[in-house]
């Protein structure tokens, strides 16, 4: 694969240096919060998945051209993006976008080449505005980075990959932003004696994992490589996980906290619960901290060989799910007889299929006509006399889908209407599996919030 040459470029102090060095692997580039650290363009040889890199460090955007100090730093940033195959823009998401940024991003439209926008410092709260601001300037869809913690390089990656047609993974080659390619992380999951290891070992066709009556006999949480129709899986089988007043021993605690950490580097959490005594309370606290996490899940109704009434007892359990966890009505429901191998080409369709739904991306413009259609149909009531005016809404990261509605008033948005919104991006983008993310901020204009 030829090398690309990258130039990462940007107004100063949006951490185009810390982007630099985490892509060349070491400290290369000065880095402090003063802006106007980095003075000279620095190059350095840098990686991102199988993408061999040309990195070059660039002084911050200044839009001067007489004989200052500042100005001859943006000659730099001008021969920079002249040399490069590839100009990766940066705006801070903590802050917006500025003047600055506006007038950087006219300047390297006029140049012809791929530009990349990037949205760093984006991580936590604080930078989803940011993020989706970034969409105003008009240089396609803003990728949220963290170049310190390293958040959003598999997005960076898909971006670089669709940018410039020629690059293209090695086939076989796993691709860090290609998520069918990469092994799906597969947490099974549920409370002690549910069935839990007798599924893995019927997955697997091997007795990988030690079983029997008595309860807890799994303590760490066992990862094993697999693939199922030509998929690759990661197969974690966890310790169960019982009421927080029964875990005592020292090592079940450890066993508990082994299963929690199982369940956040997890993508699809499998929930395995005996079918005569699903929907416990133990069970929906587990179910809630795979949502709470993020993570898609999927209900495994283990020994359904011994129910009576097969048709009476799904819809049964079809009802406790939709009332005790609403939030995750959409998730599989599969009937399972690990013993008798019955149930398990259904779990894994199942599984690929949330795990598709979890890393899936919605074009802005088809989001926002949804939105249109769906305030026209029911829109927001009118609080303390007051209406709430929705203006725009954008997908702001995948892994699992998340969205953010910005608004007039957005505290005072109900929650009822944002299940209203949940339920039907669910509906109308087909992501039944999804644990769909719905964040309601404020618009940055002052006159907002002021509507009679």
């Amino acid at each position: 694969m030829p090398r690309l040459k990258l130039a990462i470029v940007g107004r100063p102090n949006v951490g185009k240096s810390t982007l630099f060095n985490r892509l060349a692997g070491k400290k290369l580039a000065i880095v402090d919060d003063q802006p106007g650290v980095t003075r000279d363009r620095r190059e350095a040889d840098g990686h991102l998945g199988d993408l061999d890199l040309d990195l070059i460090d660039t002084a911050g955007f200044e839009d001067l051209t007489d004989e200052s100090l500042e100005a001859r730093m943006r000659a730099q940033t001008d021969a920079a993006i002249a040399q490069a195959d590839v100009i990766l823009f940066l705006i801070d998401a903590r802050v917006g976008v500025t003047p600055v940024d506006e007038r950087f991003a006219e300047l390297v439209r006029r140049t012809n080449k791929p530009v990349l926008l990037g949205a760093n410092k984006a991580e936590g709260r604080a930078g989803e505005a940011g993020v989706l601001e970034a969409y105003a300037l008009g240089l396609g869809e803003p990728i949220g980075m963290s170049g310190e913690h390293g958040e959003g390089m598999s997005e960076l990656y898909a971006a670089l990959l669709s940018a410039v047609p020629h690059l293209t993974a090695p086939a076989g080659d796993e691709a860090p932003g290609d998520p069918s390619t990469r092994p799906i992380p597969l947490a099974i999951i549920g409370r002690p004696n549910a069935g839990k290891s007798t599924l893995v070992n019927a997955l697997l066709g091997e007795e990988r994992m030690l079983t029997g009556p008595e309860a807890g006999i799994t303590r760490d949480a066992i990862s094993v490589d697999w693939q199922w129709k030509g998929r690759s899986f990661r197969l974690v089988d966890t310790a169960g996980m019982r009421k927080k007043a029964k875990v005592q021993e020292r090592l079940e605690v450890a066993s508990v906290a082994d299963t929690i950490r199982a369940i956040r580097f997890a993508d699809v959490c499998v929930m395995v619960m005996d079918q005569s005594e699903a929907f416990e309370k133990q069970d929906l606290s587990i179910a809630d901290l795979v949502i709470r996490e993020g993570r898609a899940i999927i209900f495994a109704l283990a020994k359904w060989d011994q129910v009576q009434d097969p048709s009476a007892h799904m819809v049964e359990m079809r009802a406790r799910l939709n009332e005790s966890l609403p939030q995750a009505k959409g998730a599989a429901l599969v009937k399972l007889s690990a013993i008798a191998g019955r149930g398990l080409d259904e779990l894994m369709e199942a599984v690929v299929q949330a795990n598709e739904d979890w890393n899936a991306r919605v074009k802005t413009g088809d989001l926002n006509k949804w939105l249109a259609y769906m305030l026209e149909r029911h829109p927001p009531p009118a609080v303390n006399g007051r209406r709430i005016k929705p203006r725009y809404m954008a997908q702001i990261k995948a892994r699992p889908p998340t969205f953010v509605l910005m608004c007039s008033r957005a505290s005072a948005l109900p929650e009822s209407y944002k299940r209203y919104l949940v339920n039907g991006i669910r509906e109308a983008f087909d992501l039944p599996a999804a644990p769909i993310r719905l964040l309601v901020r404020q618009n940055r204009n002052p006159f907002d919030g002021k509507d009679s």
